[in-house]
């Protein structure tokens, strides 16, 4: 992510351009999600770690819309849900409960995107979960985990048993309850979860048609990951779709500082 003039110099003097970048990454996130009407009222999140040992990360102050949020607004809070950076927005504690856990236990896991999409809640709840038999559930082939239910994630005993259930997988199906993400960046998380809520959306396109779904080989799964690693290569894995998508939107990083 290459940062112009005009917006470094929005930056707040005591932050660094690394947080700054990401902090405008996540918001930018926040805003294609608004944009594709991936939203749920003011509920879920999308997390991003900020550079450092401390391993703080951000999150949308609870109340906003995902349109509303900017790269100066998001919250900055430690492991333990607190806010540090003074902030005046509260955090939802159901998304520290489930962030907080993941980002703790995995170096990897820079951005969390944590949704009930309508798609992803369906396939959340059926018990077989996600079928690979598309072209998007195959590109997820081997990376996909469950969780089962335990009812309304804001008890802090749950956090063991959810990065348990995730382990090294990138992708964790909440079951009755909806999809999670983990990437190496914001581009990264973006675009695996886009390609995880085209494939709940044909999944459940084709589950309302009558025939037989048509199975894919067993071969052709198994050379999947290694087809799709030459398309997460690099230290932006997902960055082209996903400034891409910004310039279709019109989301403009000196727009939502």
């Amino acid at each position: 992510m290459d940062l112009s003039e005009r917006v470094l110099r929005l930056k707040p003097e005591d932050m660094s351009t690394e947080e700054w970048a990401v902090r405008l990454e996540l918001a930018a996130c926040y805003r294609a999600f608004d944009w594709l009407g991936w939203t749920e009222l003011i509920y879920n999140h999308i997390t991003a770690r900020v550079p450092g040992p401390e391993r703080h990360y951000l999150i949308n102050p609870y109340g906003l819309w995902y349109s509303e949020v900017t790269a100066t607004n998001l919250v900055k809070v430690n492991l333990a849900g607190e806010p540090v950076d003074g902030s005046k927005y509260p955090v939802n504690r159901a998304g520290f409960v489930i962030h907080s856990a993941i980002h703790a236990a995995r170096e990897d896991a820079h951005c969390i995107i944590h949704t009930h999409s309508t798609a992803g809640s369906a396939v959340a709840c059926k018990k077989e979960g996600l079928r690979y038999d598309n072209f998007y559930s195959a590109i997820l082939y081997g990376e996909v985990a469950y969780h089962d239910f335990e009812g309304v994630t804001t008890d802090s005993d749950e956090q063991p048993r959810l990065v348990a259930s995730l382990g090294t997988k990138n992708v964790l199906i909440l079951r009755n309850h909806g999809l999670l993400v983990v990437g190496t960046c914001v581009a990264d998380a973006f675009i695996r979860y886009w390609t995880l809520e085209r494939a709940c959306q044909i999944q459940a396109a084709a589950d309302a048609m009558a025939g037989e779904n048509l199975p894919i080989a067993a071969a052709v799964l198994a050379d999947t990951p290694r087809r799709v690693a030459a398309f997460r290569s690099g230290p932006r894995p997902g960055g082209e779709a996903f400034d891409a998508l910004l310039r279709r939107a019109g989301i403009r990083y000196e727009d939502i500082a």
